[in-house]
């Protein structure tokens, strides 16, 4: 029996290493998100610091394994089998839940959804005890869950998002005040002082609030508890006679130094609080076994109150933890596109918005519009011009083939972003309370950039959206950690080591497949030539990037043209539906382009102003041509998915032979705009019109067809839906051709002039 347990354990610490990666992957990188969107400090450095972070943090975690040994549920009323099983529920449920929505690419979090799968997994263990004892009812179920400290626990969790977006704002408010967006022209005193006040905040918050999770802090403790106001002031006089000289003398860009001891602050503050999702439980069941061992007794008769009691935590299991921490920050991939969504909901500047407007953005925008109304009755003008001159935002000149090289947003909002959410995950670590290191630095960022007048009239609705779907999605976590937990557990339970084995080797599966079909997206990304608009200052640019554009659009409108035909011939409902999401995305990435010709028009110079009419009715051909195989690939899955009949073998053939035809003739382009050899572009839109031809000839067969044989009104509709969508196809690649040639050629007859 004891040989099961120690299997058990073993799998514990197997599945503690994973839960280590695919966790970091998905919460580490978030306290990186400032660093980088600021861009003051190279990539390579910004993971140096924020390694130093995370190894010093994770020495200073040990505090935090109480949460997983006691804080959720009271483990005196559990046996040592039980409280195993709660542990392996649990940790199967962490990796298997954080891997899906790493391969997903979204981001959640890793606080919220170990203390969820902990409240399940107890929980279900409590009633399946209860079902066992006559004298129990349902009632019973709060002397085992610790529901007090959870409930802190969890009320904590939820009132970070408010608190972190509050106290972000105000921060950010007050220092935008001070410094305005004309950072250069500050006096030195005030970047010392500023500088004085973040890097007083880091120490005191993170170095001597930090301590306390380390073994050796009982030694100091009366030192720095009794000394405490001496320590804040000295540290504030230092550190800011410190930043005067680094300013006046060395001229050190303070804001720089702030964002370099933000991100480590940061990085050891997340090492401390959330090292505990990841290994709190494993550890805690090594605890609970050596306990069990040395004791003799009966696993299913052993009570488990000692692990109620003070438990130190084993310095080599941190050390191992931090070190596997720092490599995955290093080179996990899927770590790195967790940080996009943040950035772009804080970014500064407009541009695509990843997320759509919904109702209650819209409702919530409105209320904020009115908000600022009685604000502007309330305030006086001329307070309001004089904060207003504040949030001006400099026109910046830079050369054109910067402009896309600018950062997300600021030093001062990175380093607010940074301090402010050290400081209050510190805050929470000190007081053994699990803040979720997602929700903190999301919404810190958010009420930064809310503060900072990121969210103008052009992107509040978007930017709103963005942030209640990525606090959805964090409800759902918890939702669906407590609810896997509970039938991990009663799984584990029915079938004992058994039920135990062969979870684990689901587990193993769910990620080698997770892995294949994310390394597969990956490939299938960098092989497809996705549409995206890249700097473009002269008219050579705009004839190079509109060929990228055209050559895409063809090579893509080839391929699903092609699929349709094919997918309509097997009836095939499932293709066809597969075919259709890539027309949408075809669509969606021409809609941006779009949506960016405003930035466009703006970052031409001075002399290829006349290029602006000529991009603009490229991407309107290419918007028609879009449109025309979406129509296509929608009617046809319609058709289908409607159980109409299939079309006729001589209808088949002729789209087949239209398809033929126009393959030839998408390649052809594509071949001219790759290579840019665009003499023959005269040849191509010849033979467009004979395939033009083709099609009008199929339409006059469809008809003689209605009049002699065709039976199906629905087949006959699918099908000269498909021949005048495929007309108008046709004729929009021949305006768009037509459009090219003579502006090329007048192009090259301008520059040889």
């Amino acid at each position: 029996m004891e040989n099961i347990y120690i299997l058990m354990v073993v799998a514990l610490a197997v599945l503690a290493v994973i839960d280590l990666v695919v966790g970091v992957s998905n919460d580490a990188i978030n306290f990186l998100n400032s660093a980088f969107g600021s861009k003051v400090i190279s990539i390579k450095n910004i993971l140096i610091i924020a390694s130093l972070g995370v190894a010093f943090g994770a020495l200073t975690s040990s505090g935090m394994m109480e949460v997983a040994r006691k804080g959720i549920f009271v483990p005196g009323e559990f046996y040592f089998n039980e409280i195993i099983y709660i542990f392996l529920a649990v940790m199967i449920t962490d990796i298997l839940l954080l891997d899906v929505f790493n391969t997903l690419g979204m981001p959640t979090s890793t606080t919220v959804s170990i203390v969820f799968e902990l409240l399940g997994a107890a929980v279900a263990m409590a009633f399946i005890k209860i079902s066992m004892n006559e004298n129990e009812t349902a009632s019973a179920i709060w002397k085992y869950i610790n529901h007090e400290k959870a409930t802190l626990i969890i009320l904590g969790i939820l009132l970070s998002v408010i608190i972190a977006f509050t106290v972000g704002a105000i921060v950010q408010f007050i220092s935008r005040l001070i410094y305005s967006f004309n950072l250069e022209n500050k006096k030195s005193y005030v970047n010392a002082l500023f500088g004085g006040f973040a890097l007083t905040s880091i120490t005191y918050f993170v170095f001597v609030k930090g301590l306390k999770g380390t073994p050796f802090y009982g030694d100091i403790k009366y030192i720095i508890e009794d000394s405490l106001t001496q320590i804040i002031v000295i540290s504030f006089t230092t550190w800011t006679l410190v930043s005067e000289l680094l300013i006046r003398f060395f001229k050190v860009d303070i804001l720089k130094i702030i964002v370099a001891f933000g991100t480590f602050s940061l990085a050891m503050a997340f090492a401390g609080n959330d090292l505990v999702n990841f290994i709190g439980v494993p550890i805690a069941g090594w605890n609970a076994y050596e306990v069990w061992h040395s004791s003799g007794e009966l696993a299913t008769e052993f009570s488990m109150e000692s692990l109620a009691g003070k438990v130190p935590s084993n310095t080599i299991f941190l050390v191992l933890a931090g070190l596997i921490m720092v490599i995955t920050i290093w080179f996990s991939k899927k770590a790195r596109s967790v940080i996009k969504t943040g950035v772009d909901l804080s970014r500064q500047g407009e541009g695509a918005e990843k997320f759509q407007p919904t109702d209650i953005s819209r409702i919530t925008v409105r209320g904020a519009i009115a908000i600022n109304k009685v604000l502007e009755l309330i305030i006086p003008k001329s307070i309001r011009n004089w904060i207003d001159s504040r949030f001006q935002v400099p026109v910046i000149s830079l050369p054109k083939s910067k402009t896309y090289e600018m950062p997300a947003f600021d030093k001062v909002r990175a380093s607010v972003n940074l301090v402010v959410a050290g400081i209050l995950i510190s805050i929470a670590t000190s007081f053994k309370l699990p803040l979720s290191t997602t929700y903190v630095t999301f919404m810190v960022a958010m009420g930064t950039s809310f503060a900072d007048r990121a969210w103008g009239r052009e992107s509040a609705v978007y930017r709103v959206a963005g942030v209640l779907n990525v606090i959805a999605g964090w409800f759902g976590t918890a939702l669906i950690a407590f609810s896997a937990a509970a039938i991990a557990l009663y799984v584990i339970n029915l079938g004992g080591i058994t039920a135990v084995s062969l979870l684990l080797i689901f587990v193993f599966l769910m990620i080698g497949r997770n892995y294949l079909r994310y390394s597969k997206k990956q490939k299938e990304e960098k092989v497809e030539r996705n549409i995206t608009r890249n700097e473009i200052i002269t008219i050579k640019g705009v004839i190079d990037e509109s060929s990228e554009h055209i050559a895409a659009v063809v090579d893509r409108v080839r391929k699903l043209f092609s699929s349709v035909v094919n997918d309509l011939s097997l009836h095939d409902l499932n293709k066809l539906k597969k075919t259709d999401k890539h027309v949408g995305k075809l669509n969606q990435e021409v809609d941006d382009l779009k949506d960016e010709v405003f930035y466009f028009i703006k970052s031409l110079d001075e002399t290829s102003v006349a290029a602006s009419r000529f991009y603009i009715l490229v991407l309107s051909y290419l918007q028609d041509v879009a449109q025309s195989i979406s129509y296509i690939s929608k009617a046809s899955f319609k058709h289908v998915n409607n159980n109409h009949k299939q079309l006729k073998k001589d209808q088949l053939k002729d789209l087949k032979s239209i398809d033929n035809e126009l393959e030839i003739i998408l390649n052809e382009i594509e071949t001219v705009f790759i290579k840019r050899e665009f003499d023959s572009l005269g040849t191509i839109i010849e033979d467009k019109q004979n395939t033009l031809n083709r099609v009008s000839e199929s339409i006059e067969r469809q008809i003689k067809r209605i009049r002699t044989e065709e039976t199906s009104p629905k087949n006959t509709t699918l099908y000269f839906s498909i021949l005048l969508e495929t007309q108008d196809l046709i004729n929009a690649l021949i305006n768009l051709l037509k459009l090219y040639e003579d502006f090329y050629l007048s192009a090259v007859g301008n520059e040889h002039r």
